[in-house]
């Protein structure tokens, strides 16, 4: 059963350094980035304390949020690579699971499975980003077309897993691609190679938010799991439950969360901080 996030213990507030957290309806409200939500990563920023998104969403899209949003690092298109932004050197450092040789024969097959899945399930579309994508291919099951039943969802994962593909669900993408690779593989990577610890070093001091079944291994590896309130809706669908969950949905649900996190200490107060 998840537990309420406002009763996270004192005594775990303080040892948290990292914030890993998907984007999609965690960090977002409606599609849109609510304000609330770049005042937290500012806050704990701030407070010193790494921010590293982990989403599906594509390279494209990665390279921007590297560069503009105030973060540490993140994870795109569900582990296919990470980016990190070098403020002082001016250099962004992109390290991709498969050599771009790899990746274009992936895409060849990607583009088949594209019409085989188009033709089956015509309800669907291609993800309006898709053309920013790298790895992947994502199919919109309910961001720009209308919300698809999960029955024809599940259709439209078994049309990636006959092709031989992965497929994950994400709160508004169904994502498939050719890989032995997820959001925890690449995260451990970029902790490696990025951070110079490993994972499992610091997973104690690090909280990890989503809402949706393909953040299910990241809910199942971080002892801090956090599910934003709309995680319910797929609590069915998941193999591993986040361990606390907020009163809020989404961006404002995240913000809920970093609120309670940076709340002052007993300590803290007695200091005059």
């Amino acid at each position: 059963m998840m537990k309420p996030f406002h009763k996270f213990p004192l005594n775990l507030k303080e040892q948290i350094r990292y914030i890993l957290t998907d984007i999609d309806d965690t960090l977002t409200s409606n599609g849109r980035l609510p304000a609330a939500v770049f005042t937290a990563m500012e806050r704990l920023k701030s407070a010193g304390i790494r921010i590293i998104p982990i989403t599906g969403r594509p390279a494209g899209w990665c390279d921007h949020i590297a560069r503009m949003w105030p973060i540490d690092g993140l994870v795109g298109e569900n582990g296919a690579f990470y980016f990190s932004y070098d403020e002082r050197l001016k250099k962004m450092l992109r390290r991709y699971w498969k050599t771009e040789k790899e990746r274009k024969n992936d895409r060849k097959i990607l583009d088949k499975i594209k019409l085989e899945i188009l033709s089956r399930i015509p309800e669907c579309g291609v993800a309006s980003d898709q053309a920013y994508r790298e790895a992947d291919l994502a199919i919109d099951y309910c961001e720009d077309v209308p919300p698809l039943s999960m029955k024809k969802v599940d259709q439209i994962v078994d049309c990636f897993k006959a092709a031989g593909a992965r497929a994950k669900i994400s709160s508004i993408h169904v994502n498939g691609w050719f890989g032995d690779y997820d959001k925890l593989s690449m995260t451990k990577l970029l902790f490696a190679e990025v951070f110079n610890v490993t994972l499992d070093q610091i997973k104690e001091q690090a909280i990890f938010t989503g809402d949706s079944p393909n953040d299910a291994p990241m809910f199942a590896y971080f002892p801090h799991s956090v599910g934003v309130a709309n995680v319910r809706l797929f609590s069915d669908r998941m193999a591993c439950k986040p361990v606390w969950v907020t009163q809020k949905k989404g961006g404002e649900g995240f913000a809920e969360m970093v609120g309670i996190l940076l709340k002052r200490t007993k300590k803290e107060i007695g200091s005059g901080k």
